[in-house]
């Protein structure tokens, strides 16, 4: 197994352990909502410290439901892999590419190809 093999397997245990670790570690289990985000969890501290206050702004569109709310983060969140993912690709392509046309030129420049096209001749 390639060195990057096992680090990819190291990271991918990694991943899944941060996933699974507080479900089974029972974290949140105290909470009525465990697992909500960061938004939730800023105004409910905010609401404990100053019960009077009001906020700055309110938001363009408030989603009917936490589903649809989530569906359409999942959304924006595949949407920017998939942006980041094109980059990538994209530049690996011309990178590839580039390696490629010199080689051609390096093939075409050298002096035993020349030989043997004018042996053919």
């Amino acid at each position: 197994m390639s060195r990057n093999t096992k680090i990819n397997l190291v990271l991918l245990c990694v991943v899944a352990a941060l996933a699974v670790l507080p479900l089974v570690l029972g974290l949140g289990d105290h909470k009525e909502e465990p697992f909500t985000g960061a938004d939730g969890e800023a105004e409910t501290a905010i609401t404990e410290i100053e019960p009077d206050y009001e906020p700055w702004f309110s938001p363009l569109y408030e989603p009917p439901s936490g589903e649809i709310e989530s569906a359409l983060f999942s959304l924006q969140a595949a949407l920017g892999a998939g942006v980041l993912a094109y980059y990538f690709g994209l530049r690996r392509g011309r990178r590839q590419g580039e390696q490629r046309a010199l080689e051609r030129e390096a093939v075409a420049a050298s002096p035993a190809a020349g030989e043997s096209v004018t042996a053919r001749d």
